[in-house]
């Protein structure tokens, strides 16, 4: 799978030549707080080892978590990367 970030944020996935739209792994607001406990608990991680495979402060995974902030721009468009293919962001992250 090949997938491409806009300049507006948003991810397509690049298939015969053409680009097709990835679904965020959530809407922003109330969902995305549980999306990204979700992912990060699916990753097996916690909050301290996921903020650093991101390359945040643990208190921005927090406040996403908490509801109190939401992940907006490449942060997001990250995360939707991440609902698809942990594995490979989390290794492309670790060379950068």
């Amino acid at each position: 799978m090949r997938l491409r970030l806009k300049a507006d944020g948003r991810i397509v996935e690049l298939r015969d030549g053409q680009e097709f739209p990835v679904q965020p792994a959530a809407a922003p607001g109330d969902a995305s707080s549980l999306a990204v406990r979700d992912l990060r608990r699916r990753a097996c991680l916690t909050q301290m080892e996921f903020a650093a495979k991101l390359g945040v402060p643990v208190e921005t995974i927090r406040n996403w978590e908490q509801g109190k902030r939401a992940p907006r721009g490449p942060a997001r468009a990250l995360l939707a990367v991440i609902a698809h293919a942990p594995d490979t962001v989390f290794q492309a992250l670790a060379k950068a």
